[in-house]
């Protein structure tokens, strides 16, 4: 079973992968390619030229595992990537709606709150992200 928590990283692999590979094939790209670890418990996701199987690699604390889909019927729709980018980062909601066969381009989401991020500030009292107030808040 496939489980995504909402603190998990997931990177999709770019360019079209040989589902012929497995384990040691999947890790080798994750590693060399992507210049990721895959000990980290991020799944890494890959796709082949004709967008009909998918591949998800991932570490579960005490071996790796290799999730893999094939339809019978369709195509995954895959998120694009910028420019010459290997890798592409995504949320659990859009691995979701990749699986599900969501159509990307036209799925809206609506606003939600995002916290921001924590400025900190440097040794020698200046904010790193240019918000003084935060910065004040933050080292008072």
């Amino acid at each position: 079973m496939l489980s995504v928590s909402p603190a998990m990283r997931i990177f999709v692999h770019a360019q079209p992968t040989d589902m012929r590979k497995q384990f040691n094939g999947l890790h080798a790209i994750v590693t060399h390619s992507m210049g990721q670890d895959v000990m980290t418990g991020d799944y890494f996701v890959f796709f082949n030229r004709r967008k009909h199987r998918c591949k998800i690699l991932y570490w579960d604390h005490d071996g790796l595992v290799v999730w893999a889909k094939r339809l019978e019927k369709g195509r995954f729709e895959t998120p694009a990537a910028r420019d010459d980018a290997i890798t592409v980062q995504i949320d659990g909601t859009t691995l979701a709606m990749i699986l599900g066969g969501v159509d990307l381009q036209s799925a809206q989401r609506r606003k939600r709150y995002q916290a921001a991020p924590l400025s900190r500030a440097t040794d020698d009292g200046q904010c790193t992200d240019g918000l003084a107030s935060s910065c004040m808040q933050a080292t008072v």
